[in-house]
């Protein structure tokens, strides 16, 4: 299949249309990093060990399942921006929820929240970024959307233990998680027009499940949507796990591993960058499965690795590569299905919290019954079965 010529026809974006969609991205990650970094202090303050405290993260992503499957019809009728918007809202009521949550119980519901923002900011970002950027531009622009999730990263991590030194995880919630979101729905309100001049920008006059029908009569779009389940349950070791896995493997204090966490946001955001602009010249189908077998490869590696040194050095090569597949296989996703763009991405999203909500609570059980090896193999092997689903049976819509 060849390009749509409509789509190279496209006017120039806004000015402020990409700071607004990579703002988006870098508050929606403040929420996951604050429970990343501070996954053990929230569990003791419950009376709960890693693997229990975990399970917030594994509601919240079914939750953002259930309701990126709901944006699969939504966004056939309501405006992308409006439903970007309502994501945002959505993280800045979990971010105060969760400060101010008198038990687990209330955390869980508060945090799930964060689950349904992503759902409805996940696949819109990358919509967006479809409506409103010529097909030569949009690889270089998902780069930096998917690097605003790594910066996030490597700011967040000093931000929040900054509120943490002060007042523990709550305050990180409410003096760091809250205005940054808070701000972005701000700016996405400013910088991100209304209407765009995309043809796919309109609204469907079909039937609202329409978009599921021409997502899921296409193996390709299929073949994408499954390789994210595997690769997503895989990147969980990192995000999720990987930080208290150097707290309690090699006895690092929460500064150090803060640290640890900027030095692979930093890898993980040059990653997304380089990638953006070797899409085009590499292939996203080649760039996406090669990247996400060495990811996968990585995951499977790093926890059997002897020593600090060389597990770090794994860590950031590994966090290289997630950044590439992030770019690389949003650049996939995106194309494969483009008159129903949001239907697809969301879709996408919904993978994406499917793998999440897999990779946390199988983690989770994993870490009760096992340890962290046991862990990095289930996962990484995830992560191959992925990319070899993805090689066998995708196809790149872009190119004839």
């Amino acid at each position: 299949m060849g390009t749509n010529p409509s789509d190279s026809n496209q006017g120039s974006p806004r000015r402020l249309v990409l700071p607004s969609l990579v703002m988006s991205s870098f508050s929606a990650q403040s929420g996951q990093i604050l429970t990343s970094l501070l996954l053990i202090d929230i569990g003791l303050t419950f009376g709960l060990s890693v693997g229990a405290a975990g399970q917030i993260r594994t509601l919240s992503a079914s939750v953002a399942v259930v309701g990126a499957l709901m944006m699969g019809v939504l966004s056939v009728r309501y405006s992308h921006k409006g439903l970007l918007m309502a994501g945002l809202l959505f993280l800045s009521v979990s971010a105060l929820g969760c400060s101010l949550a008198p038990g687990f119980n209330v955390m869980l519901v508060a945090y799930s929240l964060t689950g349904l923002g992503l759902a409805f900011y996940s696949p819109m970002t990358t919509t967006l970024v479809g409506e409103h950027f010529p097909l030569e531009k949009r690889p270089g622009a998902i780069g930096w959307v998917v690097a605003g999730m790594s910066i996030s990263y490597l700011i967040g991590v000093v931000g929040i233990s900054f509120f943490a030194n002060l007042g523990g995880w709550r305050l990180s919630f409410l003096g760091y998680v809250l205005p940054i979101s808070l701000f972005s729905l701000l700016l996405a309100g400013i910088g991100i027009p209304s209407k765009s001049k995309s043809p796919h920008a309109r609204t469907s006059t079909g039937s609202l499940l329409d978009g599921f029908k021409a997502t899921f009569s296409n193996t390709s779009a299929v073949a994408c949507l499954v390789s994210v389940v595997f690769s997503s349950a895989a990147w969980q070791f990192g995000v999720l796990y990987g930080m208290s896995f150097l707290r309690q493997r090699f006895m690092l204090s929460t500064g150090t591993v803060s640290m640890v966490m900027m030095g692979t946001s930093l890898s993980y955001t040059f990653g997304s960058l380089i990638s953006g602009r070797l899409v085009n010249r590499l292939g996203r189908k080649t760039l996406t499965v090669s990247t996400m077998s060495l990811v996968g490869a990585l995951t499977v590696i790093g926890p059997i690795l002897p020593n600090l040194h060389l597990y770090l050095a794994s860590s950031l090569v590994c966090c290289f590569f997630s950044g590439m597949m992030g770019t690389s296989s949003n650049s996939l996703t995106i194309e494969q299905v483009p008159t129903f763009r949001g239907t697809m991405m969301s879709l996408n999203s919904a993978a994406l919290q499917l793998g999440y909500t897999f990779g946390a609570g199988a983690g989770g059980f994993i870490l009760l019954v096992f340890d962290y090896v046991v862990l990095g193999v289930t996962l990484g092997a995830m992560g191959i079965a992925g990319a070899t689903i993805l090689h066998l049976l995708a196809v790149d819509p872009t190119k004839k």
